[in-house]
């Protein structure tokens, strides 16, 4: 974990010379000290602000889907079906190269499952009631190396990074945004900022947010077609597209709290650009084809 922190620390402090360089050449950054900007002080604080929500909620990640779902750990099993997951995900986990997760189940028919946690060898993969009634257990073998794929390709936290990024970026523009406004268009000459600054920084967040909403939800598609890969190679190729051609036939909707959807197993949005997962038919033709 700490390596991929550090290297998106420094792609994004690489990211944001570059924009210093480019802002001094035009003479922005003049323009901006001169009116009481200072850039540098400007990027450390977004850089906190957008990183600081996204790593507190990724180390609290596991407790909170555990209360978000209701999820009940699997200690010790009380019957065959549950013998049967613990020991499936610690022979998964095994193949994946990782420790073993904790397992639990949570009481929702929508079949879904989901894996969580701040480091690939400490995650959770938790599996609904419905997904159990509603597959076979070669499918569900399939859900649980999708699951184990997302933790041993350590997404939750290259998710969590990413969103880091986008939102010190988003923080930091919306600023300079609402700086221009005040000074250059409504030309406020006080000392300190005015309400346009307030208005236009806001505005500028709402509109710089749905932009970076964008990226982050790519990437979340990105990876559910790794994690498919994950599940096939883990179990089978046909087990795993098996998987998927369940849940297309499953009539009801996912129910996955917010904070966790990205991480499921099934997930949908309004819109293909804000969706966390890609269409069930484009996820079985990639594995076709891959096959």
């Amino acid at each position: 974990m700490f390596k991929r922190v550090g290297l998106f620390l420094l792609t994004n402090i690489a990211v944001m010379v570059v924009i210093g360089i480019i802002v001094n050449i035009f003479g922005l950054n003049r323009f901006l000290h001169a009116n009481g900007l200072d850039l540098g002080t400007l990027f450390v604080y977004s850089l906190i602000i957008g990183f600081s929500g996204s790593l507190i909620s990724l180390l609290m990640s596991k407790q909170m889907a555990k209360m978000a779902v209701g999820a009940r750990v699997i200690t010790n099993p009380l019957n065959s079906e549950e013998f049967w997951l613990v020991d499936t995900v610690a022979r998964l986990s095994h193949k994946a190269g990782i420790k073993m997760p904790e397992v639990a189940i949570f009481e929702d028919m929508s079949p879904n499952a989901f894996a969580t946690g701040a480091f690939k060898n400490d995650a959770l993969v938790a599996v609904s009631r419905g997904l159990l009634k509603s597959m076979t257990q070669k499918e569900v073998e399939a859900v649980l190396g999708h699951e184990i794929g997302h933790v041993a390709n350590g997404d939750m936290v290259t998710l969590t990074l990413l969103q880091g990024v986008v939102n010190t970026f988003v923080v930091f523009f919306a600023r300079i945004i609402g700086y221009m406004v005040d000074r250059v268009i409504l030309k406020n000459r006080g000392e300190g900022t005015g309400v346009g600054y307030m208005i236009a920084t806001v505005a500028a967040e709402i509109v710089l947010g749905i932009l970076a909403s964008m990226i982050v939800m790519a990437f979340s598609r990105y990876r559910e077609y790794r994690a498919d890969e994950a599940g096939a190679n883990l179990s089978s190729t046909q087990n795993m597209i098996a998987a998927l051609q369940a849940l297309t036939r499953s009539k009801e909707e996912p129910h996955l709290p917010e904070a966790i959807k990205a991480f499921g197993i099934n997930g949908k949005g309004f819109a293909a650009l804000f969706s966390t997962h890609p269409s069930l038919e484009d996820r079985i033709n990639k594995l076709r084809n891959m096959n």
